[in-house]
């Protein structure tokens, strides 16, 4: 039996296992994809704490890929998409099928299960480009050869496809953040979990006979902060916080703002139907038609209002926000124009936590420091 919900994503609704039931408020994620370096500090961060036990070498709950060519495990999302067939979009309505209606005989959903020498290899293709750079060719914007990073993660989503498919019902979402997780007690190992979720983030332990997956630090959420993976990025492409409905989101919320209101950020794959709580503010210097497969139809405007974010203040100023605290922001406000502004982060009491520039200043050093005796070669 299915019933019909709606997916603001797909802007139509669709079939589910379940009937449609929203959490109180729900845990979201923005990664800003042009920022990141690939430096896998917040894979590591990650690893560190929830899976170096045994049976968990392989589990990478948090991995950055190389696109077009990197894929953990391997071929996750073309396998998927070959299986699901073209996107069908009208406007910014979906009209294909998500995994949910198209599902094998028998099947719950979509889905497969990869083979084990299909996670022997976690960075493949890591910083490889779209094409081979060709002698004599230089950098131009938008670039010849490309490739970006993609930062996944569990997307705690909305619809989990995990918990649509799990037969013994260990999965679900708890009511209080949407924070998705498995109940160890119920779980028999059926990997159905692992065989429905499109993007490969539910794990079996053959240790312990069960599955596994992020739990988004629920005991750290839990005491107002941050995650592991966005509390340890170099970068500062990140922010986790609270996201608003879609039909009442809060312009002072610094998710609503990016997901909602500015719609910059945007969720991966969304013809898959899982209405997933992770967003993307996509590549500059990728080919349209691979950020809208990936992203769907909005990309073309979220690249082109990044492009003119400097206008924006609101907008800059959550950029500047992001990686600032390991505290959960759940609103801001912006003083002062670009030159000489502040943006400023509030905890849920409405209390001060952070506070930023707009623009980071410029200090520029003397290059013999008589104090220290020491001559620098940086001196900005």
């Amino acid at each position: 039996m299915s019933h019909k919900v709606y997916n603001w994503q797909l802007k139509r609704k669709m079939k589910y296992k379940y009937p449609q039931v929203r959490p109180q408020r729900q845990v979201a994620w923005v990664f800003d994809t042009n920022k990141c370096i690939a430096c896998q500090t917040c894979t590591f961060a990650c690893k560190n704490a929830w899976t170096s036990g045994k049976g968990q070498e392989y589990m990478w709950w948090n991995n950055v890929e190389t696109k077009p060519w990197g894929f953990y495990p391997l071929g996750w999302d073309v396998r998927i998409l070959e299986k699901l067939g073209a996107q069908k979009w009208r406007g910014d309505t979906y009209k294909g099928d998500t995994i949910f209606e198209t599902p094998g005989y028998g099947e719950e959903t979509l889905g497969f299960i990869p083979d084990d020498d299909d996670y022997m290899y976690p960075n493949i293709g890591e910083d490889e480009g779209s094409v081979a750079v060709k002698k004599g060719e230089y950098i131009k914007v938008p670039h010849q050869p490309w490739m970006f990073y993609l930062q996944r993660i569990c997307n705690h989503c909305t619809y989990p496809a995990c918990l649509g498919s799990c037969p013994r019902k260990s999965i679900y979402k708890r009511k209080e953040d949407g924070i998705v997780l498995i109940d160890q007690k119920r779980c028999r190992g059926y990997q159905e979990c692992v065989k429905g979720c499109p993007y490969k983030k539910s794990f079996f332990r053959a240790s312990t006979k069960k599955s596994e997956k992020c739990i988004s630090c629920y005991p750290a959420v839990e005491k107002g902060k941050q995650t592991q993976c966005v509390q340890n990025c170099i970068g500062k492409i990140r922010l986790f916080g609270y996201k608003s409905k879609w039909r009442s989101p809060r312009a002072d919320n610094p998710i609503d703002y990016l997901v909602h209101i500015a719609k910059i950020a945007l969720p991966l794959y969304p013809q898959f139907g899982l209405e997933p709580n992770v967003y993307y503010i996509p590549p500059v210097n990728v080919p349209e038609n691979f950020n809208k497969q990936l992203f769907g139809p909005g990309a073309r405007r979220a690249v082109q209002m990044y492009g003119r974010a400097a206008k924006d203040k609101k907008l800059i100023g959550i950029l500047m926000l992001m990686g600032c605290t390991d505290k959960i922001i759940h609103s801001f406000k912006v003083k002062g124009d670009l030159a000489r502004g502040f943006a400023y982060g509030y905890d849920e009491k409405g209390r001060e936590i952070i506070k930023v520039p707009l623009k980071e200043p410029i200090i520029i050093r003397k290059q013999h420091d008589k104090q220290r005796d020491v001559r620098r070669i940086s001196i900005t």
